[in-house]
């Protein structure tokens, strides 16, 4: 994210607490806090799946108010191992590992409830968390929403060749399992076998293909971040499409519209969903049918931003915490 002349962000701040958590599996995780110790608690839940977390996004919570926490899921980030490695088992990093380490975290951190912040993958990780354990959320504020279901996977990477057929076959024909006619999940494990392959040069080029059409995807917006995708340093790039590929390819181990269906699990938890009117990758509705099932959520919607935000976007995020951090 870059700086901006009407950035509304709090300054650089720094960990005063940081370390590596063992979840098991052969799985360390790494987690830092930031803030006030003494402060409302917050946890920060990182997107891709497989992005890691990143210092920008310790600036919107308000350092005097919130001991936030922050931390690498499996494989990504500063966790060991590291995904970029072909020899690391995939395994043993599903969705309900992630919701188990999660836990971990906070019961080593001695937190009873904390407030939820994530977007994209992140919120489809906070949904699934929240709903499994509702009575240790106090709120959650999403930034860019999705639940992961089939049919927001299959928007993503295939619905979408209607707005750019020709990126979208070159998408297609770098994966060998893919058909033209064929499921679109053959696509995304032909990615997953590719990003598994003993050859770091087959590695790279499947990373790169994959991140053009992420990058694809968002290249309309026009308030957004070019190249949030392709350019990650090379280990974080292979790591983070070998773990998309990995959870898309897999439905991200949940089923079907489980997060919708159980979506009033989190009645009485405050929400406020941020949306981008022009994500084109992660459409609207999707907010839209969350909240008639959580009615103690609120959409805003903001007209200029895409799934990389804007400085109104990046506004509303700031504020939403700024509201909660007085709960």
């Amino acid at each position: 994210m870059s700086e901006s002349a009407t950035d509304v962000r709090y300054p650089p701040i720094e960990p005063y607490e940081h370390g590596m958590l063992d979840v098991g599996d052969g799985q360390q995780i790494y987690w830092e806090a930031c803030g006030n110790p003494a402060g409302k608690p917050a946890v920060f839940v990182h997107g891709g799946p497989g992005s890691g977390c990143s210092t920008g996004t310790r600036r919107y919570f308000d350092p005097d108010r919130y001991r936030v926490i922050f931390f690498d899921q499996r494989g990504a980030g500063r966790s060991l191992p590291h995904a970029s490695d072909p020899a690391v088992d995939m395994r043993v990093n599903t969705t309900e590992h992630l919701l188990r380490d999660m836990e971990l975290l906070r019961e080593h951190l001695g937190i009873e409830r904390w407030l939820l912040n994530g977007g994209s993958w992140g919120s489809t990780l906070i949904l699934a968390y929240a709903e499994r354990f509702p009575e240790r959320v106090s709120e959650i504020v999403i930034c860019g929403v999705t639940t992961s279901r089939p049919a927001e996977i299959e928007w993503l990477y295939g619905g979408l060749r209607r707005y750019f057929p020709e990126q979208w076959e070159r998408f297609r024909a770098s994966a060998p399992e893919a058909n033209r006619d064929g499921d679109i999940y053959d696509l995304l494990r032909g990615y997953s076998h590719l990003m598994a392959d003993p050859d770091l040069a087959v590695r790279e080029k499947a990373a790169t293909d994959w991140c053009t059409w992420e990058d694809t995807v968002i290249s309309l917006e026009p308030n957004g971040v070019p190249n949030s995708y392709g350019g990650r340093p090379p280990r974080a790039l292979l790591a983070f499409v070998r773990i998309c590929a990995h959870y898309f390819s897999n439905n991200v181990f949940l089923d079907g519209e489980v997060l919708l269906q159980e979506a009033g699990r989190l009645k009485g938890i405050p929400g406020v969903l941020i949306h981008g009117g022009l994500d084109l990758g992660s459409p609207l509705d999707t907010a839209w049918d969350l909240t008639q099932r959580w009615p103690d959520a609120e959409i805003v919607l903001v007209q200029d931003s895409g799934h990389t935000g804007s400085d109104e976007f990046r506004g509303h995020w700031r504020g939403a915490l700024d509201r909660f951090a007085a709960a």
